[in-house]
C-alpha cells in the first residue's frame, strides 16, 4: 500500500487483526491442554496447522502474481475456513475464532459476498455452541454481536482505504499538474524572452546594418570611380552579410509556427497537417493583414493549441472554428466546436484538482499574465465556446 497519512492506521489495524487471530488460537490450545479429552491431539495439531496457514498465506498472496493472486488468496481463506469448521466441530472455544475471520472473508469478499460469507459463519458458531453446551441467550447474541461490530470496523476500514487511495490519487494529480505549470510557465517565459530579443534584434541591430548598407551603397552610386570605392563596396557587402546573419537570429528566436510572423498562416498551418489527422476539421478566421505583437501571437497560438487538443480529446466534434477579431483597441479571440458540450458548473465541481480542468486554468493564467479575460459558454449537446478578451491589443 502506498504510503499515506492513513498508513499507521492500516498498520495497527492488520498487525491487530494478526495478534488476535494468534492469541485466540493459543487461547483454543489452552482450553484443549487444560481441559484434556479423547480429541485434544487432534485439536492442538489442528491449531498449529491453523497458524502455520494463516502465516504462509500472507507469504504467498504476496509473492504470487496479480492474476493468480486473487485465486490464491480464496484458497488460502478457503482453507482456513475449513480447518477452523473442523475445530469448531471438536471444541467449542474455536468459536472465538470467527471473530478474525470475520474481517478477512470482508476484505477478500467484498461488501456483499463477505456479508453473506460472515451471515452463514455466524450461524455456524451459533449451532456448534448450541450443540457443546446448550442452548443460551449469550451462545446466540455473542456471535450476532460480534458479526455486527466486525461488519462495522470493516466496512469503516474500507471507507478509510477508499479516502486514503482518493487522496493519493489527488496527491499524484496535483503534483503532476504543478509540474506542468512550472514547464509551461518555463515555456511561456523562454518565448517571452526569445520574442523579447528579437524584436530589440529587429529595431536596432538589424535596423542599423539596413541603414549603413542604404548609405554605403548609396557612396558607392554617387562616384563609382572615387578612390577607395573598393574598400566602400567591401564595408557593404560585410553589412549586407551581417544584416542577414541578424534576420536569420530573428528568424531562429520566433516560436517556430509564426517563421511568416503571421498567426493566421500558422493556425491554417496546423488545421491542415496536425488537426486534419487526428479527424478535426478546423476553420481559421484569423486575417493575415491583423498585425499583433509577437508574444501576443505566440500567446494565442499556445491557447489554440491547447483548445483545439481539448477538443479532440473530449468534445467528440468534427468540426471547430477559431476566429480573431479586433474592436478599436480589444481583441476577441473564440474557439467554437459542434460537439457533445458539457455543463461547465458541474464540470468544475467534478475537475477541482484533477489534471482534466489544468488546460483550462493554464489558459486562465496565460490570458491573466496579458490582462485579459476567459470565458467558457456550453450546454450539454450544443457545443462549447471559448473566448479570450484582451484590452489593450498592445498589453505587454
Amino acid at each position: 500500500m502506498p504510503h499515506s497519512a492513513l498508513t499507521p492506521v492500516f498498520v495497527g489495524l492488520r498487525t491487530g487483526l494478526h495478534v488476535l487471530f494468534v492469541l485466540l488460537t493459543v487461547l483454543v490450545i489452552g482450553r484443549a491442554v487444560l481441559a484434556p479429552t479423547a480429541a485434544s491431539g487432534v485439536v492442538i495439531a489442528l491449531c498449529v496447522l491453523l497458524l502455520i496457514t494463516y502465516g504462509c498465506g500472507a507469504f504467498f498472496t504476496r509473492s504470487a502474481r496479480p492474476r493468480a493472486r486473487r485465486a490464491l488468496a480464496l484458497g488460502w481463506l478457503g482453507m482456513l475456513s475449513l480447518e477452523w469448521l473442523v475445530l469448531l466441530w471438536l471444541i467449542p472455544e474455536a468459536a472465538y475464532l470467527v471473530f478474525p475471520l470475520f474481517f478477512l472473508y470482508l476484505h477478500l469478499l467484498g461488501r456483499w459476498w463477505g456479508a453473506v460469507t460472515i451471515l452463514v459463519s455466524t450461524l455456524a458458531a451459533i449451532v456448534a455452541l448450541g450443540v457443546h453446551g446448550g442452548w443460551t441467550v449469550g451462545g446466540v447474541v455473542g456471535p450476532l454481536v460480534g458479526a455486527g461490530v466486525a461488519l462495522l470496523i470493516g466496512l469503516g476500514y474500507q471507507a478509510l482505504a477508499r479516502e486514503a487511495a482518493e487522496q493519493e490519487q489527488l496527491m499524484r494529480e496535483l503534483l503532476e499538474t504543478r509540474d506542468q505549470l512550472a514547464a509551461t510557465e518555463h515555456e511561456s517565459g523562454v518565448l517571452a524572452e526569445r520574442a523579447r530579443l528579437a524584436r530589440e534584434i529587429h529595431d536596432t541591430l538589424a535596423q542599423g546594418l539596413s541603414s549603413i548598407q542604404m548609405l554605403l551603397h548609396a557612396a558607392e552610386r554617387a562616384d563609382p570611380d572615387r578612390p577607395g570605392v573598393e574598400h566602400i563596396r567591401l564595408a557593404r557587402e560585410t553589412a549586407a552579410a551581417n544584416l542577414a546573419d541578424a534576420r536569420r537570429f530573428i528568424r531562429e528566436l520566433t516560436p517556430p509556427q509564426l517563421d511568416d510572423q503571421s498567426l493566421g498562416g500558422a493556425l491554417r498551418r496546423l488545421a491542415e497537417s496536425q488537426w486534419s489527422a487526428q479527424g478535426l476539421d478546423v476553420r481559421v478566421r484569423v486575417s493575415d493583414t491583423v498585425k499583433l505583437p509577437m508574444h501576443l501571437q505566440t500567446a494565442l497560438l499556445r491557447i489554440a493549441q491547447g483548445a483545439i487538443a481539448n477538443v479532440i480529446q473530449h468534445a467528440h466534434a468534427s468540426t471547430a472554428t477559431i476566429t480573431l477579431t479586433v474592436d478599436r483597441d480589444e481583441l476577441h479571440f473564440t474557439v467554437v466546436d459542434d460537439g457533445i458540450g458539457f455543463d461547465p458548473l458541474a464540470a468544475a465541481d467534478a475537475n477541482q484538482g484533477t489534471s482534466d480542468s489544468f488546460g483550462l486554468q493554464a489558459t486562465r493564467e496565460r490570458v491573466q499574465q496579458l490582462g485579459g479575460t476567459v470565458s467558457v459558454e456550453s450546454a450539454p449537446g450544443s457545443g462549447t465556446t471559448l473566448t479570450v478578451t484582451l484590452s489593450p491589443v498592445a498589453a505587454p
